[in-house]
């Protein structure tokens, strides 16, 4: 059974760091992209970062220099390092694996939970 499950999420001020993990079980890890998703209430759901199974990365314009997506392969989990934080990051995030290296989440086939980040001014 696949399973991703997102932790880390939470409540934090503008321009504070947090970290989000993602464990990853049910399926070859290894060989699978992994990429965040984000969605805010009343919008899209949108790419962030994605990696391949190494240390290669895409990231959505809005979040370069301020974000870092990496991964252990050997712990099957996937972290996304959040700094500089602004309000407008507040949103549901998502971790996904898909077969695309590619920022759209149509090309993602399994799917986290999610947890919440919440960013004040």
């Amino acid at each position: 059974q696949v399973q991703l499950v997102e932790s880390g999420g939470g409540s934090v001020q503008a321009e504070g760091s947090l970290r989000l993990s993602c464990a990853a079980s049910g399926f070859t890890y290894s060989t699978y992209y992994m990429g965040w998703f984000r969605q805010a209430p009343g919008k899209e759901r949108e790419g962030v970062a994605v990696i391949d199974s190494g240390d290669s990365a895409i990231y959505a314009d809005f979040v370069k220099g301020r974000f870092t997506i990496s991964r252990d392969n050997a712990k099957n989990t996937l972290y996304l390092q959040m700094n500089s934080l602004k309000p407008e990051d507040t949103a549901m995030y998502f971790c996904a694996a898909g077969r695309v290296y590619w920022l759209r989440p149509e090309h993602f086939t399994y799917w986290g939970q999610g947890t919440q980040v919440t960013v004040s001014s």
